[in-house]
């Protein structure tokens, strides 16, 4: 999960009827870099993603259209947060705020900084920890590992310069699973 700019509405007249409208969903996308604002895996190539409610509508009626409460979510996310959320510790959202205050990357796995419970409560309920992540991202941690290890094998300064590039460009926050690779790439100095 990564810090997303929420774009300003560009269709307020259809927000006032239809929070999934195309305008305001396309707009959505492009902020999200077409990825889950929750598990970061890239939706619009195997999924429709849907616009939904960080705040669920069934609770919170009087923010089923407003601007500041929809973000792009692939449905595996959205079936497990469902309509769950405790105003008292709610879940990280991470158009109002910077997901790292309160997550780290652990290799594959995701874990809550030390004392966070937001970040205990928002890994664990929308579990973003699930196997089918864990497998995705390690085969990302995995062919990222093997560049850092030909970058750092190579005696060609050339060679060296150019990959230390690719591997910074793969930890941009438009790059699936971008968390989990900032993580491994500074855990090796490379950031």
């Amino acid at each position: 999960m990564r810090k997303l700019n929420r774009p300003t509405c560009p269709n307020p007249a259809a927000l006032a009827t239809n929070y999934k409208h195309p305008d305001n969903k396309s707009a959505l996308v492009k902020a999200s870099f077409e990825k889950c604002m929750y598990c970061e895996e890239k939706i619009l190539s195997s999924q429709f993603g849907d616009v939904e409610h960080i705040k669920p509508k069934s609770r919170f009626k009087n923010l089923e259209f407003d601007w500041k409460n929809l973000g792009l979510i692939c449905s595996k996310c959205n079936n497990a947060k469902s309509d769950k959320y405790d105003e008292q510790t709610p879940f990280i959202n991470p158009y109002d705020e910077d997901p790292e205050d309160y997550i780290i990357a652990t290799g594959t796995l995701l874990a809550q900084r030390r004392g966070s419970e937001r970040g205990e409560l928002t890994i664990s309920e929308i579990e973003l920890n699930r196997g089918g992540l864990i497998e995705k991202r390690y085969e990302k941690i995995k062919n990222i590992g093997k560049t850092i290890d030909k970058c750092f094998r190579t005696q060609n300064e050339t060679l060296k310069k150019n990959a230390l590039e690719d591997l910074k460009k793969e930890a941009s926050e438009d790059k699936e699973y971008s968390l989990c690779v900032k993580y491994l790439l500074k855990s090796h100095r490379i950031l």
